[in-house]
This record gives structure tokens, C-alpha cells and sequence, in this order.
């Protein structure tokens, strides 16, 4: 189950690194990194906590595609 996002397009408009990202969100600048590169799936609470940052929506910055195994 893919989740697709703009996390680093946000921060870069920001212009902050990811480990300012991680300091403001309250995680390490890995788990920024592993979000941007979509090896990790955020809690709803640090979702919502990077879309506070970035002053825009959870659904700006995530987006869910379904695999074509789960439309069946």
C-alpha cells in the first residue's frame, strides 16, 4: 500500500533540512528522510504534526494509492 508524498517539496519551500524538519516535528532527521523516500508510513499524529509546519493539509502532503490487488 504505496503512501506517495510531497513531504520534501514542502520542507524545501520551507528552507529547512530535514534535521530542522525532525527538530520542529519532534523525530530524528532519519525518520524525515525515511518518510521523503517512502520507506516509512508516519502516525496520523506526526502526519498531522508535519502539515502544521508546513501550513497546509494532511491530503497537501499524503496521498494513498491503492495497490490493483486491493481493488478486488
Amino acid at each position: 500500500m504505496p503512501l506517495l508524498n510531497k513531504l520534501k517539496e514542502y520542507r524545501s519551500d520551507l528552507g529547512i533540512n530535514q534535521t530542522e524538519m525532525g527538530k520542529l516535528a519532534g523525530v530524528s532527521r532519519q525518520t524525515i528522510s525515511l518518510i521523503e523516500r517512502g520507506d516509512y508510513s508516519p502516525s496520523v499524529t506526526l502526519a498531522l504534526k508535519l502539515a502544521k509546519i508546513c501550513r497546509v493539509t494532511v491530503e497537501d502532503i499524503f496521498e494513498y494509492e491503492e495497490d490493483e490487488d486491493d481493488e478486488e
